[in-house]
């Protein structure tokens, strides 16, 4: 491959990984073409992008992007999956599901970046599966907020109930 052609290819990663808030580097090597398919669809459905991407070209990306990713560099072996979502645990729910369904046990976890969090090794796909995405957070604190104002309100329909019931 020609210099101009990896520098292309850097680019482009960086303007991937640019868009994206989360990004996770995982191993979907010995996937069958069916199977292949199947996950792309699926990433598709659940707004994640897939690419496939050289280790060497995925580190000078990372060099290139503004911050420090050296944690990552330890997982960049080996066949190489980017999957990058704005829903930080979006990738981390796909590989689960997928996994379980096929005998391969693919793909697997390798790393991941998520709401400024370095996540090494498979072990972690569990912590980032139960990692709750923005607005999962904001709906558990609305309803944390209406839970005390329903009260209330019950309250106040109770004792206008008794009070015209009395009548």
């Amino acid at each position: 491959m020609k210099k101009e052609d990896k520098s292309a290819i850097i680019d482009q990663v960086l303007a991937s990984l640019n868009d994206y808030n989360h990004f996770y580097v995982a191993d979907a090597s010995g996937l069958t073409a069916g199977m292949t398919s199947d996950i792309r669809r699926a990433c598709f459905n659940k707004d994640i992008k897939l690419v496939v991407v050289k280790n060497t070209l995925l580190k000078k990306a990372l060099e290139k992007k503004e911050g420090d990713f050296s944690a990552l560099y330890s997982a960049l072996e080996g066949p190489t999956a980017l999957m990058l979502s704005n829903t930080g645990n979006a990738p981390a729910k796909l590989i689960k599901e997928f996994s379980k369904g096929n005998k391969l046990g693919k793909p697997t976890l390798k790393a991941a970046y998520v709401e400024e969090g370095f996540y090494i090794g498979a072990d972690q796909l569990d912590t980032l599966a139960a990692i709750k995405s923005k607005n999962e957070l904001i709906g558990d604190i609305i309803t944390l907020l209406q839970s005390p104002l329903r009260n209330i309100i019950s309250g106040l329909q109770a004792r206008e109930e008794e009070s015209s019931n009395k009548e």
